[in-house]
């Protein structure tokens, strides 16, 4: 699969999303927020994002310490939030901060480790998206090769009331 963009099938480009913006768009936080830019987005299809993995990432303590390996759902975590960002700048302001959960995760498969020091891109396509709930494909890529790829669904939720 390639998740290259197709830029005759859709109009509306928006621009690179920051860690700030970021951090204002979806709840995640650290340790949990797998997603540090957004570098290419097509509203309402696609998006890419970055992760830049370091060995400061809490998880290697424990994954591997003499071979530290990220996690392969920690891969796919990344994947969601990046639609997850997409999702939001779709929707606009009113959707900011709202819960994305998953759904269904499908058809995963992890192709080579990613290490400290990689660069982690997330190619994420929609797939097709219904009331509030939105299926993507993506794909997990380090220097040009792809590391992970599934199909996953989420669903966007109002914060529950405190």
């Amino acid at each position: 699969m390639n998740m290259q963009t197709d830029k005759t099938s859709v109009a509306a480009t928006a621009n690179v999303v920051d860690i700030k913006r970021i951090l204002q768009m979806i709840p995640h936080r650290y340790p949990m927020l797998m997603v540090d830019r957004v570098v290419e987005m097509q509203l309402d299809h696609s998006a890419v994002g970055i992760k830049n993995v370091s060995i400061n990432e809490p998880f290697f303590q424990g994954h591997f310490p003499a071979e530290p390996v990220m996690p392969g759902v920690l891969i796919v975590e990344a994947m969601a939030q990046t639609a997850a960002v997409l999702v939001v700048s779709t929707y606009g302001q009113s959707s900011e901060g709202k819960l994305v959960y998953f759904m269904s995760i499908d058809d995963v498969r992890f192709r080579r480790p990613v290490f400290p020091g990689d660069r982690l891109e997330l190619h994420v396509k929609k797939v097709q998206s219904r009331a509030s709930v939105w299926k993507f494909s993506g794909e997990a890529i380090v220097d040009g090769k792809v590391m992970a790829e599934a199909t996953f669904a989420a669903m966007i939720r109002d914060k529950p009331a405190v």
